[in-house]
This record gives C-alpha cells, sequence and structure tokens, in this order.
C-alpha cells in the first residue's frame, strides 16, 4: 500500500531515479487520459455524494440512530474521505506523473489512504462482531450509544497507528529531462531504501495486507456463516405469529445486505493487494509496457469500493431507500412515500431473534427469579410490559410455555 504513487515504473527498477531519460514516457495520450477521467470522476462524485447522503439519513432521522447504523456512518466517513482527499490527487499524479500539491500533501494524501482502508475494514468488522453477539446470544446486553462511539474512535485511532508510516517516509523528488522538463515524484523513502526495494516496506505491506484484508476477511466469513445457519438453517418450535415471523425476515435481510457489502469489499481489494506483494518481489514488473494502464485499472477497482455501499443500501434496506428519494425529493420523477421513516423498518433492531413476541413488546428479563405459571426449574422469570406471553423460543435456547 505504501507505494501507490510510486509503482508505475516511476524509478529505474534499482531504487534511484535516472536522470538520463529524454522525456516523461508515463504520460497517457489525450484520449486514455479522457476514458480515465470519466471513470475516476464519475466513481469520486458517486462516491463522496452517496456516503455524504449516508450520514444525513443516518443523523437526521432520531430512529435511525441505531448501533449498527452509526457503524454505517463510521463507514461512510472513511469512504467520503478517501474518494474526496486522496483519489482524485492520486489520480492527477498516475495520469500526469507529476504531483504538483507540494510533499506536506503528498504525506497526508498517503496518511488518508491508509487511514481510510483501516478505518473500512475495521469497521466493518465491528458491525459483524455486533450482529454476530445479536443473534447468537440474544439475552446478552447490547452495547449502548457510548461505547459504540467509543470502539468507533477506537478504530480511527488503530488506523493512525497504521498510517503513521505515511507520514514519516513519504517525501517528493524533483527529476529533470534532457529536453528540459521536470516532473516532481511522491513516493516512500524508507530507511533501507526507496520503494520496490525496500525490505521494510515490504514487511510494512505483508502486515498491512495480512492486517486489513485476510484476517478481517477470515473473521466476517466465519461470524457471517455462523449467523446464517442460525437464521436460516435452524427450525422453531412453537408457534410464531405472523409479526413475529416478519421480524426474522428483516433480521435476515440485514444480514444478507452485509454479506454482500463484505464480499465487495473483497473482490474489489484483493488485486490491489496482490499487486503490491508481486512487484516487491518482481520489481523489473513496473518496467513493462501498458503496466500504467494496469496499475489504473486495479487502483479504480480498489478505490471504487467507496461507492458501492450507498447502492447497496438504497437497493436492499427499504428505510434507506427512503431516505434517499426524500433527499432527492427536489428531483422530477422521484416520489417519497408519504409515511415517514418507521421503527420496524430500521436498519437494525434490537436482534430478540427468539420468537419472544413482536419487537414492540418490551420484555425484562430477571434472571435467577420466578414468573407465576413460569418454568422454576430454569432460574429465569420472564414478565412482559403488555401482558403478551412468549409463544415460541429459538430451538435450544428455550422451551414452549402455553398460554394460560
Amino acid at each position: 500500500m505504501s507505494g501507490d504513487n510510486d509503482s508505475l515504473g516511476w524509478n529505474n527498477g534499482s531504487g534511484n531515479y535516472s536522470l538520463e531519460e529524454p522525456e516523461n514516457q508515463f504520460i497517457l495520450p489525450w484520449w486514455k487520459q479522457l476514458i480515465w477521467t470519466f471513470l475516476f470522476g464519475g466513481m469520486v462524485i458517486v462516491a463522496t455524494g452517496g456516503n455524504l447522503i449516508v450520514i444525513w439519513i443516518v443523523l437526521a432521522h432520531k430512529r435511525m440512530r441505531t448501533v449498527t447504523n452509526y457503524f454505517l456512518v463510521n463507514l461512510a466517513i472513511a469512504d467520503a474521505m478517501v474518494s474526496s482527499l486522496n483519489v482524485t490527487f492520486n489520480y492527477t499524479y498516475m495520469v500526469n506523473s507529476d504531483w504538483p500539491f507540494g510533499r506536506p500533501y503528498c504525506k497526508i494524501s498517503q496518511f488518508v489512504a491508509v487511514l481510510s482502508i483501516c478505518a473500512s475494514v475495521f469497521t466493518l468488522m465491528a458491525i459483524s462482531v455486533d450482529r454476530y453477539m445479536a443473534i447468537m446470544h440474544p439475552l446478552r446486553p447490547r452495547m449502548g450509544r457510548r461505547m459504540t462511539l467509543c470502539i468507533a474512535a477506537g478504530i480511527w485511532v488503530i488506523g493512525s497507528v497504521f498510517s503513521l508510516p505515511m507520514l514519516i517516509f513519504f517525501t517528493t523528488y524533483t527529476q529533470d529531462f534532457t529536453n528540459g522538463d521536470q516532473r516532481v515524484i511522491c513516493y516512500a523513502e524508507w530507511p533501507d531504501g526507496s520503494t520496490t526495494v525496500s525490505y521494510q516496506e515490504y514487511l510494512y505491506n505483508v502486515l498491512f495486507m495480512v492486517m486489513t484484508y485476510f484476517i478481517p476477511i477470515g473473521s466476517m466469513g466465519f461470524t457471517y456463516v455462523r449467523v446464517g445457519i442460525e437464521l436460516w438453517g435452524s427450525q422453531s418450535i412453537g408457534e410464531c405469529t405472523q409479526r413475529q415471523l416478519e421480524n426474522i425476515k428483516s433480521k435476515r435481510r440485514v444480514v444478507k445486505m452485509m454479506m454482500v457489502v463484505v464480499a465487495i469489499f473483497a473482490v474489489c481489494w484483493l488485486p490491489f493487494h496482490i499487486y503490491f506483494i508481486i512487484t516487491s518481489h518482481m520489481p523489473e514488473i513496473i518496467n513493462l509496457p501498458y503496466i500504467q494502464e494496469v496499475y489504473l485499472a486495479i487502483y479504480w477497482l480498489a478505490m471504487s469500493n467507496s461507492m458501492y455501499n450507498p447502492m447497496i443500501y438504497f437497493w436492499m434496506n427499504t428505510r434507506f431507500r427512503r431516505g434517499f428519494k426524500q433527499f432527492f425529493s427536489w428531483c422530477p420523477y422521484v416520489q417519497v412515500p408519504p409515511e415517514g421513516l418507521t421503527r420496524r423498518e430500521a436498519v437494525t433492531t434490537r436482534f430478540n431473534y427468539s420468537c419472544s413476541g413482536s419487537p414492540e413488546a418490551n420484555y425484562r428479563i430477571n434472571r435467577n427469579a420466578s414468573q407465576r405459571g413460569g418454568p422454576r426449574k430454569l432460574g429465569i422469570g420472564m414478565q412482559t410490559a403488555r401482558g403478551v406471553e412468549p409463544r415460541c423460543l429459538k430451538n435450544r435456547k428455550a422451551v414452549h410455555w402455553p398460554a394460560r
């Protein structure tokens, strides 16, 4: 990751930048620049705008301020940052092979890139853990708003620690050509050498790939497989009302949406990580013909991940879809449903996935107590706030109590 500005053959393969080249060979023809500008420009607009709208939808509607939605805001902030503060400047550099933004922003741009990647993937991990605990252990207390905000802040702190080498080692270098032209190179100068020849950079790239890709993907894969088995593979005991069945279906839709988010993240970022590992072992690859176009395609795929999440929310969640329509209500042919954002359509409600009555039935669970007519042997007393008795409870987690 630390070489995303200087991995296109912008050195002579030995780590030393050549001063003898007659001209800058990495400036693309105008028609290629036009194509890539259209692709990157569209991606930046959709990613930045879509994620800002997601932030507005959650913060402007009180009922949307749930645990998972706060994490989605955290994810949207990271995606908006990378698209607006990194992609635009890096694309300009990669097309023109010249960094006109100064040495300080060379450091800041790379710092933002790594920080946003860390924030995105660690936020996805936090969401998967929250869904796992809510579904697999529904009787345990859920994290509150304060804990959620503390975890979000911790994610940014950890991401900043991972990103510090970008601030320390990235710098700029001015290269002269024999025809009188100059270009400024933004690259990483590690203590043991520049990019593609630095063993420290190679270790950093491997560690970064493991910590921000393979471990998170493995962890999220495990949690969502377990959650999927619990939601789709288990059978309930007893009678469930129609509202309870609808509540279960809504939980399945939430988990399915997050599975799609994780799958797209894995597909978008895999070629990017592989590229830097390959170039670390075979630096001569960066001097091959068309490597600039290959890297632009890999970089676009990775950065485009930031624009897919708002599309997924719009496609798979009714509440977000209504929020998007409300935001664009000034456009012709956009009709907003008359009803507001209701609680039943929330992206996340408390996951009482035990068929223990409707979501509105506010249960109090008192351990080591007993309730008249309840199972004293279990040591658990259950009292309903509205007189609604549990009708069907999740297989091995509880038993069926007939109505009095």
